[in-house]
């Protein structure tokens, strides 16, 4: 038990540098003899060992953050979880998330691994981001991490959030010229509706071309069709299946006498997606 007199001006300034509440502090003093670096240890071990036991727990809640970098040739997009849509509404998550989005943005890490191990501003301290979630856990008591992460590059990448924080779109375009910023939201608006599979049909998995194939030839033998007819009627419905699932052959949604790359070339002759994320939260 320590000996050391605990001041409230003492309480006060550990809660300042740690956001931690006011009892939780007052004890980590407590139990370091008044040592304000054990103290944040104290808080952060017990911010570890919440996080440990909430490991079970489902985290299906909480924001969708897409960002670009300054020059607007990188984007990235993360979705960090919790628990609750009350915790995920709160404005000090959102700002948290943000904060991860902005450090991805900068440091470009290649996975969520990479992603834990940069640091960000913490209380006027450096920290890792991996050591900031487990210290966030321990003061919002809910199971909180980073889900997904996706990075493009593009000479001209556009960021969409959609629906409070709970759908981001990046969208890579072939070039930056007048009128880019509003064609990508646009763009960027398309893919959170339509959930297209590709950009266009040679980006279609092999896998899903062959199922497309195999149910359209299911359908037409049940409806009758001879044999010698399979094979021609399926290709049709195969470039269905790319006018209606691919983005660069779908109908534009604001403009449905074209499909979206007849919409980008009116913009700039020759202007094309080169590259698209769309992270959904719960998906």
């Amino acid at each position: 038990m320590s000996t050391v007199q605990i001041s409230a001006s003492d309480v006060n300034k550990l809660r300042q540098q740690t956001g931690a509440g006011m009892m939780d502090c007052k004890k980590a003093l407590t139990e370091t003899n008044g040592d304000f670096e054990a103290a944040i240890d104290f808080l952060r071990k017990k911010g570890a060992k919440v996080a440990a036991s909430r490991q079970d727990r489902e985290s299906n809640e909480g924001v969708v953050i897409a960002r670009t970098s300054e020059d607007f040739k990188r984007g990235v997009v993360i979705t960090l979880n919790c628990e609750t849509d009350f915790v995920a509404k709160n404005a000090e998550f959102v700002a948290f998330a943000n904060q991860i989005a902005n450090a991805a943005v900068e440091g470009n890490p290649a996975s969520i691994e990479e992603l834990y191990a940069l640091e960000i501003d913490v209380d006027n301290s450096r920290v890792k981001i991996g050591d900031a979630i487990i210290d966030k856990t321990g003061k919002i008591g809910e199971k909180i991490g980073v889900s997904k992460y996706e990075v493009i590059d593009a000479e001209k990448v556009v960021a969409y959030i959609h629906g409070n924080f709970r759908l981001g779109v990046l969208v890579g375009l072939s070039k930056n010229v007048e009128g880019a910023d509003e064609a990508g939201k646009d763009v960027a608006m398309q893919i959170a509706a339509m959930n297209p599979v590709a950009i266009d049909k040679d980006g279609v998995d092999a896998s899903v071309i062959e199922r497309e194939l195999e149910i359209a030839k299911d359908v037409i033998r049940a409806e009758g069709k001879p044999e010698a007819m399979v094979e021609k009627i399926a290709a049709g419905k195969l470039n269905k299946f790319y006018k209606d699932s691919t983005l660069l052959n779908q109908e534009f949604v604001k403009d449905s006498s074209k499909n979206v790359s007849q919409f980008l070339d009116s913009i700039d002759k020759g202007l094309t997606v080169t590259a698209f994320k769309r992270i959904a939260l719960g998906a």
